[in-house]
């Protein structure tokens, strides 16, 4: 049988596809036997920022970005997490020295981390294929159909952002996303507010200390509202919602809004073909978690595949399962947190909602509860 054109094919140039090409380059003998399929970044205007999302990362996914030397130039500490119910009673604070670390999180722009990944793999020696990446088709080998003609790769795995197939959920929600400035701000605290029509996030922005992202998840009409408010409308709207905490909120820039759904399906697509990300999974973005769990996928898959780069005859299959199975209690436990707050805390049940202020005031006042979900939250399970 033909040697397959690469060992490995890595379908999604975003920044979960990035990660993972980076991570195998640097255990694979031969970079150029990796191939990562998608669109360069586009380039930045001076000044600017093309894409409106700021990235919330936790501790774990700092430390692991860090050690592919793909870190970004600047970030946003997050030191505490402020927790909170509009309308009821109970609050929780999450605070790095609880927890022992020098940091809950960091903020980054998305296009940064992006740029600074993709020129990390560059340096790697990675083949860089900039089509849009197709349907693969599983086998051993796989097959690719690109434009030039078909390739070939004993691996792919695929990290582009298709919606998965499995469990799915509307939350008849969407995602409006702003840079917004305090009057009164306070470093390094970011804000998780819980209201009748969704959750609302504002998180110190990397741009600056006195800015923040906004991530304020509403209805789909009142989301079209929104994004169509003149700058005073918008910004006295986003103050009845959240309140006096950092002073006068002014919106900076236009706001875009996205449609919020839950999208798992199963790690495993077929023989040689795996889904790591946005391909195996997406979530409501409450508490920040999708990213990091992708960059968990990366890590943990990498780890599984580095005695493989050195000898790609070996049996590949039972490695891909054994990396399943390790996976599975992560992506369920995460999944579970981030399906379940929103909709408990938008719940219509009076009875309910009282119940959340309770559980929140009880997180505040008892370690024992509270430690295990902010350390899930900081790093997730890593094996």
């Amino acid at each position: 049988m033909a040697i397959p054109t690469y060992d490995i094919a890595i379908l999604g140039s975003g920044p979960v596809g990035c990660a993972l090409a980076l991570s195998l380059a640097d255990a694979a003998p031969d970079p150029a036997r990796i191939a990562l399929m998608g669109p360069a970044p586009a380039p930045r205007p001076a000044g600017q920022s093309i894409d409106p999302r700021a990235l919330a990362l936790n501790h774990g996914s700092r430390r692991f970005l860090e050690t592919l030397g793909a870190w970004p130039g600047h970030a946003a500490d997050i030191l505490t997490v402020h927790v909170s119910q509009a309308g009821h009673l109970g609050r929780t604070l999450i605070d790095h020295a609880e927890l022992d670390v020098p940091r809950l999180g960091c903020v980054v722009a998305y296009d940064e981390l992006l740029e600074t990944l993709y020129a990390g793999v560059r340096r790697a020696g990675v083949t860089l294929l900039p089509e849009r990446p197709p349907r693969p088709l599983a086998g051993s080998p796989v097959r690719l159909m690109l434009a030039d003609g078909p390739r070939t790769a004993r691996l792919a795995l695929l990290s582009d952002g298709a919606r998965p197939q499995g469990l799915h959920r509307e939350y008849g929600q969407h995602a409006v996303l702003a840079t917004v400035r305090a009057a009164a701000p306070l470093p390094g605290r970011a804000f998780e507010r819980f209201t009748r029509t969704g959750p609302l996030a504002l998180l110190p922005h990397p741009a600056g200390d006195a800015l923040y992202s906004l991530v304020w998840c509403v209805p789909p009409e009142r989301a079209r509202i929104l994004t169509g408010l003149p700058d005073a409308a918008f910004d006295a709207a986003l103050q009845a919602a959240f309140g006096q905490r950092l002073g006068r909120l002014r919106r900076m820039g236009e706001a875009h809004a996205f449609p919020l759904s839950l999208h798992a399906g199963p790690g495993l697509l077929g023989r040689g073909l795996v889904a790591v990300g946005n391909a195996a999974q997406t979530l409501h973005p409450v508490a920040g978690q999708g990213l990091n769990l992708g960059l968990r996928d990366v890590a943990q898959l990498a780890q599984v595949l580095r005695p493989w780069l050195a000898a790609p005859d070996a049996p590949l299959q039972p490695l891909l399962e054994r990396h399943v199975r390790r996976r599975r209690p992560d992506r369920a436990l995460t999944l579970g947190i981030t399906d379940a707050l929103p909709r408990l805390f938008a719940t219509g049940n009076p009875l309910v909602r009282h119940a959340c202020g309770l559980g929140l005031a009880a997180l505040d006042l008892l370690p024992a509860l509270r430690k295990p979900l902010a350390r899930h939250l900081l790093q997730g399970q890593r094996l």
